[in-house]
């Protein structure tokens, strides 16, 4: 896609609206809603920028005399709504470790508001070597502000807009309302083999939301992904399962799901964090050198006089780090002093601990967050590799502090829930630090005023935040997470899976317990350092191709129906690419892909929403279910014919010319 000129809008044009705040704060329930659902499914979240501008130009135009960067504020504001939903890879711990049995709102929005905030202040020193310059692609930013740009100018018949949108986010939903409330449809399909000892499996999803999220991630990385998924049941599980045969009368299916939890998820967890390391190390050095040419030029410059030039105020800054710092205090204080283990390792020196990791841990991920979005786009950061390395600092530093106290099980168990709120904050900075300037660089291609998108980015950290916890709270009364189940008698196959929290909260269980698997964790290290050796190796040879380490942890930690499908729609959107090479048309209906696939994972999440707040009501797992277990064959053929045509139904249309 060719970079956009850079805009020139009139200083009198309408930006920072009352109107505009509303429209934006409308959508960024919504997409807040669905991040929430689908990161806790799959624990994958979706950059809701692109959507969120569509949806922006439609109601703007309905209202009537909106312009370009009135449309920008609303777009950045539920863009930074949506990132802000990536807390939840951590926050459900506190559930699966027994230490919250709800999501106390104050706390949990404090988390979620103050860290948000911190990732905004964080980056804006950074805008002007990052956005400005420096030469970073900033891909997703720049399709944001060519979608503005193109749909402003009144679309022309045909263009891709909200009807593409809105065609992908119906289908999505009657599909994953058949599946998930009326019971007559399939959410996937798994063959066991059987080979001796050995288990293998094979399996896909047919999750409307993750053929689209795997069609935007592109070729590679869901290659990675679907290598990672081989590697875990057709390598792993098999040779695990082999050397530790399933007892007698064991059912197989369940033996090596267990397997491949408690042992094999831990290569993944090993891949990623050796990737992570990797991907920080590398960005070291452009990110002190860019925070020192922003630094530079403020002391040289101070505000700069043009409207297109002017970040916050210095006070304004100040005073927002200010109060989240003291919202961040206020927030472990409560924390802490609401549990007598750890009001007992002193509440002021927890308070200040927690504070301070927050925050400086908080500000050395920011800035490379920040670095690695322009350099690769959001939705290909490794948010998840922060979170872990942000885990096992925490948890080193608490046992560090805390080591000769943590014998008894009570005060363990406290003391992992401490490391796990600290976290929450740092992965919501990170997760806004992430988004910050992507968006930043949107709004510097069309000539948006700095300061008022940082305005609205603060804005939708505290409407985002406000309304993450009692989303929560409804879906895991509805649905339960592995190990935390709100009442008895609910079906654990139905749980949401929330794969990193269940991750982190392994990985502090296991330090400060002195039980984490540090062997597999150690395999995984290992093969992560083969595959990124082999991914320079290609690199340096001038290969096109490249091999997302990231990527391929991510898929030997979750689950294949997971992997298999993201796979899917990779390679979807990969031939529906080569369909459209030489066309003169090619990026627009390039576009109309990326819309309906967008469309697929609001749809999806938004059903999934609205059902748990009928299992939460009814207090019945399946309150509208036409079909009974001895369907379930049948559906998983239905599924598979439809889930096949719908792929088809994408490709013909985004492939059609005229």
């Amino acid at each position: 896609m060719a970079t956009p000129t850079l805009a020139d809008p009139s200083d009198a044009e309408p930006e920072l609206t009352l109107r505009g705040l509303i429209l934006g704060a409308a959508i960024t329930i919504v997409f807040t809603a669905a991040n929430v659902y689908l990161g806790l499914k799959v624990g994958l979240t979706f950059a809701s920028a692109i959507p969120a501008a569509v949806i922006s130009m439609a109601a703007l135009r309905v209202l009537g005399n909106s312009g370009l960067l009135e449309n920008n504020i609303v777009k950045t504001q539920a863009s930074a709504a949506g990132t802000l939903s990536s807390v939840i890879f951590v926050l459900p711990g506190l559930l699966m470790v027994g230490y919250w049995h709800g999501f106390p709102f104050w706390q949990s929005a404090a988390v979620c508001v103050a860290g948000g905030v911190l990732g905004v202040l964080f980056t804006i020193p950074l805008r002007r070597a990052m956005v400005v310059g420096s030469d970073l692609p900033f891909p997703e930013g720049v399709a944001a502000a060519e979608i503005l740009r193109v749909g402003v100018g009144h679309v022309p018949a045909g263009e891709p807009g909200a009807v593409d949108i809105a065609a992908g986010g119906l289908i999505a939903a009657a599909m994953n309302f058949g599946a998930s409330g009326l019971h007559v449809l399939s959410d996937g399909i798994s063959v066991w083999l059987p080979a001796g000892n050995s288990i293998f499996r094979l399996s896909t999803g047919f999750s409307l939301a993750l053929l689209g999220a795997g069609y935007l991630i592109g070729l590679y990385a869901g290659l990675a992904m679907l290598l990672g998924a081989v590697i875990s049941w057709g390598i792993a599980v098999p040779v695990l399962t082999s050397l530790h045969p399933m007892p007698a009368g064991g059912d197989l299916a369940t033996y090596a799901t267990q397997i491949w939890a408690q042992k094999v998820r831990f290569i993944g967890a090993g891949v990623i964090g050796v990737a992570a390391i990797w991907s920080l190390a590398g960005l070291a050095g452009p990110t002190i050198e860019g925070m020192r040419s922003a630094l530079a030029g403020m002391e040289r410059g101070g505000r700069a006089p043009k409207r297109t030039e002017q970040d916050m105020k210095p006070a304004w800054m100040l005073g927002l780090l200010a109060f989240s710092l003291v919202v961040i205090a206020a927030a472990f204080f409560a924390f802490v002093s609401g549990a007598a283990p750890l009001a007992n390792y002193g509440v002021v020196t927890l308070v200040l601990t927690g504070t301070l990791f927050a925050a400086v841990f908080g500000f050395l991920v920011a800035a490379a967050c920040g670095y690695m979005a322009g350099l690769v786009g959001s939705s290909s950061s490794p948010i998840s590799g922060i979170g872990i390395l942000a885990t096992i600092g925490g948890s080193l530093l608490v046992l560090a502090m805390f080591g000769a106290r943590l014998d008894d099980e009570t005060a363990r168990g406290a003391a992992i829930a401490f490391v796990l709120f600290a976290v929450s904050v740092v992965l919501a900075t990170a997760t806004i630090s992430n988004d910050n300037l992507q968006d930043l660089k949107t709004g510097y291609l069309l000539g948006a005023t700095p300061w008022r998108q940082q305005v609205a980015l603060v804005l939708g950290c505290v409407v985002g935040g406000l309304a993450i916890p009692p989303i929560l709270d409804l879906l895991y009364t509805a649905y339960g997470f592995p190990g935390a189940m709100p009442r008895a008698g609910m079906d654990p196959t139905q749980v949401l899976a929330a794969p990193q929290a269940t991750l982190m909260a392994k990985i502090a269980t296991g330090i400060l317990g002195g039980t984490l698997e540090w062997t597999f964790v150690g395999i995984g290290a290992a093969l992560s350092v083969a595959m990124i050796l082999l991914d320079a190796g290609l690199k340096r040879a001038g290969s096109p191709h490249r091999l997302p380490v990231l990527a391929v942890g991510i898929g030997l930690y979750l689950p294949p129906t997971v992997g298999v499908t993201l796979g899917i729609g990779a390679v979807l959107g990969w031939w529906v690419e080569r369909g459209l090479r030489g066309r003169p048309d090619a990026e627009q209906a390039g576009r109309r892909g990326v819309l309906i696939a967008s469309g697929f994972i609001v749809g999806e999440s938004l059903v999934g929403v609205a059902m748990a707040a009928v299992i939460g009501a009814t207090g019945n797992q399946a309150p509208l279910a036409l079909a009974g277990v001895g369907f379930a064959p049948t559906a998983d053929w239905i599924t598979l014919a439809l889930f096949a045509a719908v792929a088809v139904w994408m490709a013909r249309r985004v492939l059609r010319q005229g």
